[in-house]
C-alpha cells in the first residue's frame, strides 16, 4: 500500500468532518503566544489595575523581592488563592506607608493590595504584581477582631476574672514571660536590680512575634500559673508595629491570663498601645520598665509601712518606760514624805504628853507614867508595822522598776550595737566590711570589726 492511500484511509477513519471545519476556522497558538494573548486580555480588562483582599500565607523574601500567596477560605471548606509578587523597588515605595501605620507584612495578616495581573509563561501561573496597599483595611480587621474578642470575654465573665485574684502585698517572686534576648527583659531586670530589694525572677523565654508566638506565650503563662513559688506573673514585650503587637490580641493568650490563679501584670509595647492581654490582666503598665517600677513600688510600700510600725512600737515602748519611771519616783517620794510626817506627829504627841506629865500632880505621876508607858508601847508597836508596810510597797515598786530597766534586759542577754558615731545599727545594710562597731552589754562595751560582706536573707534575682 502506498503512502497516499494510507493517508486517505486515516482521514476517513479518524478525522471528524465537524472538527475539521472548526480547526480550519480557529487559530492555533504556541504556548508563548497564548501567554502573550492572555496578558493582553488581562491588561485590556484591568487597565487601571485591580484591588484584591485576602490573608497572607507563605511569605518569603528572595533577592530583596517579596513573595506570598493571598488566600480566601470558601464556605465549602476549600480555598481560593492568588500568588503575589512585590518587587524590591515597589516595596521601597510603600515602605513609608507601612512604617507610618505600623503594619508589617507577615503570615496570617489580612490585607487589601493593589496591582496588575500577569500570566508568567515560564511557570504557567497567574500572579498579581503588587503596586500598593490599603493599611486601613488591615488595621480595621485587627481592630474588629480585637473588639469582637473583648465582647466575647465580657459575656463569658473572663474579662474581669484575673482582676478579682488577690495578690500578695510583697510580690517578690516574679514569673516573667518575654524574650530573654529582648530589650524588654534588659529594661525590666535593670529596674528590679536598681531597687536593691529581694526579688526572685523566673524567666519563661518565649518568642513574642511570629507564627509560634501565641502558643509559646500562652503555654508559658499556663505553666507559671501552676507553680506554688510565684507571687505574680509579668507578661512583657518591647515596642513594635500594630501588626506585631497583635500577637497579644490572641484569644489563647487572653484566656491563659484570665484563668490564671496568680495575678498577671502586663507591660506590652509603647505607652499608647493597649492589647487584649492588657485588658484582661490584673494590672496593666505602659512599658516593661513601668511594669518593674510598679512591682518595686508595691514592695517598697510594704517595707515602709513595716518599718513605720516598728518605729511606732519602739516609740510607745519608750514612752511607757518613761511614764513608769516617773510614776515610781513619785510614789517613792510620797512614801518618804508620809513616813517623815508620821514620825513628826508621833514625836509631837510624845512631847505633849511629857509636858502634861510634868505639870500634873505628883499623884498622877504613877498613873501618867503607866499611861505613858502604855502609849509608848503602842507607838513602838505601830511604827515598825507602818514602816514595814511602806517598805514592802516600796520593794514591789523597786522590783517592777528593775524589770523595766534596760540594764536588766542587758543582764538577760540583750545588747545594743552602734556605729562609732553613736548611730544604732538596725540592719546589715547599715554596716560595711571593715567598719568598726561598738556593742553595749550589761557590764560594759566592746568594739568589733565587721568581717566579710554583710549578708541579707533577701535575694535579688
Amino acid at each position: 500500500m502506498s503512502v497516499d492511500e494510507f493517508d486517505d484511509e486515516w482521514d476517513d477513519e479518524f478525522v471528524d468532518d465537524d472538527v475539521d471545519d472548526q480547526t480550519s476556522e480557529a487559530s492555533t497558538y504556541s504556548v508563548s503566544e497564548l501567554a502573550g494573548t492572555i496578558n493582553d486580555v488581562l491588561e485590556e480588562s484591568f487597565d487601571d489595575g485591580v484591588w484584591v483582599w485576602g490573608e497572607i500565607t507563605g511569605i518569603s523574601n528572595k533577592g530583596g523581592h517579596t513573595y506570598f500567596t493571598l488566600v480566601e477560605q470558601l464556605k465549602d471548606g476549600k480555598r481560593a488563592q492568588l500568588n503575589v509578587n512585590l518587587w524590591r523597588g515597589e516595596f521601597n515605595k510603600i515602605r513609608p506607608i507601612l512604617m507610618k501605620t505600623g503594619v508589617t507584612l507577615e503570615n496570617g495578616l489580612k490585607v487589601r493590595v493593589y496591582g496588575q495581573l500577569d500570566f508568567y509563561a515560564p511557570f504557567g501561573k497567574l500572579s498579581l504584581v503588587m503596586r500598593g496597599i490599603d493599611p486601613r483595611f488591615t488595621l480595621g480587621d485587627i481592630a474588629m477582631q480585637r473588639d469582637e474578642l473583648i465582647r466575647k470575654l465580657r459575656e463569658s465573665g473572663d474579662y474581669d476574672r484575673n482582676k478579682d485574684v488577690e495578690w500578695s502585698p510583697v510580690p517578690l517572686r516574679v514569673g516573667v514571660v518575654t524574650s530573654g534576648s529582648s530589650a524588654a527583659w534588659a529594661d525590666f531586670t535593670h529596674e528590679i536590680e536598681r531597687s536593691e530589694l529581694g526579688f526572685v525572677l523566673r524567666l519563661a523565654d518565649v518568642t513574642v512575634q511570629g507564627d509560634s508566638a501565641v502558643s509559646q506565650v500562652s503555654r508559658a503563662i499556663e505553666a507559671l500559673s501552676r507553680r506554688s513559688d510565684i507571687d505574680v506573673i509579668a507578661v512583657m514585650r518591647g515596642g513594635g508595629s500594630r501588626a506585631e503587637l497583635a500577637t497579644f490580641d490572641a484569644e489563647a493568650i487572653a484566656l491563659a491570663i484570665a484563668h490564671s490563679p496568680i495575678p498577671v501584670v502586663t507591660g506590652i509595647g509603647h505607652e499608647i498601645d493597649t492589647s487584649v492581654a492588657d485588658e484582661v490582666a490584673h494590672r496593666r503598665y505602659k512599658t516593661p520598665t513601668a511594669c518593674a517600677a510598679g512591682l518595686v513600688e508595691r514592695v517598697q510600700h510594704f517595707v515602709d509601712v513595716t518599718e513605720e510600725a516598728w518605729r511606732d512600737i519602739a516609740r510607745l515602748s519608750t514612752d511607757h518606760l518613761n511614764e513608769s519611771a516617773t510614776a515610781l519616783t513619785d510614789i517613792t517620794h510620797l512614801i518618804a514624805g508620809h513616813t517623815r510626817n508620821a514620825l513628826v506627829r508621833a514625836d509631837d504627841r510624845l512631847g505633849q504628853r511629857r509636858l502634861r506629865l510634868v505639870s500634873s500632880s505628883r499623884g498622877s505621876v504613877t498613873t501618867a507614867a503607866t499611861v505613858l508607858s502604855a502609849h509608848t508601847d503602842t507607838l513602838r508597836r505601830r511604827a515598825p508595822a507602818v514602816m514595814a508596810e511602806h517598805l514592802r510597797r516600796l520593794g514591789e515598786f523597786e522590783t517592777r522598776s528593775r524589770l523595766l530597766d534596760p540594764r536588766e534586759l542587758m543582764r538577760r542577754g540583750w545588747s545594743v550595737t552602734r556605729s562609732t558615731t553613736g548611730q544604732v545599727i538596725r540592719s546589715v545594710s547599715d554596716v560595711n566590711e571593715g567598719e568598726v562597731v561598738v556593742t553595749q552589754i550589761a557590764d560594759g562595751s566592746f568594739r568589733s570589726t565587721v568581717s566579710g560582706e554583710p549578708t541579707d536573707e533577701r535575694r535579688t534575682g
